[in-house]
């Protein structure tokens, strides 16, 4: 995904990394190590964006929500903005953060890299522009990402419920 990042972006001074909280900071984290150790791209600007109370769903749950940190100390304004998460399902989150990004500037475009792309679920209009794989999760199957930093092992697991 690094690469595919480096193949439409090249140098990175008008593009931003932001990981969607709490699970896509992981991935924003490593791809923005990656391409600096790696491919020698340096001031990549990497941020995180909460997404908490942008959800249409915040107010059905009955427990209390917990909000995430946001850390966005960049402009956005003219920048193509690239939104990291783990799994794209519905893409309610995706809407959220497209949401949530307008309090900081206006993008010149954004683009969503996602790691896992759950095919058959869908609720909006919403595809990845980089997807590390792609999964036809259905029915009651819920697809897991386990990131060493939080779980200690990466996986990824399909699981029917």
């Amino acid at each position: 995904m690094a690469c595919q990042l480096i193949e439409n972006h090249l140098d990175f001074s008008d593009t931003v990394l932001v990981g969607i909280q709490p699970r896509g900071v992981f991935l924003a984290d490593r791809l923005a190590k990656m391409l600096s150790e790696f491919y020698g791209i340096d001031n990549i600007k990497v941020g995180n964006l909460d997404i908490t109370f942008f959800r249409d769903d915040f107010r059905r749950s009955d427990k209390p929500l917990e909000a995430n940190s946001t850390k966005i100390n960049f402009l956005v304004d003219d920048k193509n903005v690239v939104f990291i998460d783990d799994v794209l399902y519905t893409g309610r989150s995706i809407r959220s953060a497209l949401t949530a990004i307008q309090s900081f500037g206006r993008p010149k475009a954004i683009e969503l890299l996602t790691l896992i792309d759950r095919r058959f679920s869908r609720h909006l209009p919403i595809q990845p522009t980089y997807r590390g794989r792609q999964v036809d999760a259905i029915n009651k199957e819920k697809v897991i990402v386990h990131w060493e930093e939080q779980n200690g092992e990466d996986t990824v697991y399909l699981v029917n419920r």
